[in-house]
């Protein structure tokens, strides 16, 4: 009887021990999971390089779809022979074609153009500050000479 009450002792002490472990393994992978993580979106194909003006300051973009790209998004472009460039959206669109400035690289008329989605940073409300009054000195008995 006392062999079988230590047999059973001892099995439930490494139940316990088990499960503990696997409790706190739990713990650690909720943590894990509470923290929220920026989602990384691949670049999105958003049109092509439709003409490239003499001076080559800037170029039209024939977009695919409506144009929701953002005044001063960053987009790229890829052409063959693993030529790129970097281009600044200038926010000027018309009907389905948009200017962008050339920053860097080189293009040509067909290039792919890409854009990435940079989510925005999440702004807390917070109370305003109330102003500060302005603390008046009281009125004294000033005596003037005539």
């Amino acid at each position: 009887m006392k062999a079988n009450f230590s047999v059973l002792l001892l099995a439930l002490i490494g139940i316990c021990i088990s499960s503990c472990a696997a409790l706190k393994l739990n713990k650690s992978e909720a943590k894990k999971e509470d923290i929220p993580k920026e989602k990384t979106e691949a670049p999105k194909l958003v049109g092509r390089i439709a003409s490239i003006p003499r001076d080559k300051r800037f170029v039209l973009i024939q977009s695919y779809g409506k144009w929701t790209v953002d005044t001063g998004s960053i987009l790229t472009t890829r052409g063959p022979d693993d030529r790129s460039a970097n281009l600044l959206a200038t926010g000027e669109s018309l009907g389905e074609f948009a200017a962008a400035d050339l920053q860097s690289g080189l293009v040509e008329v067909g290039d792919a153009v890409y854009s990435r989605h940079v989510p925005k940073p999440v702004t807390l409300l917070v109370a305003p500050e109330a102003p500060e009054t302005q603390q008046t000195a009281p009125f004294e008995n000033v005596q003037k000479n005539n």
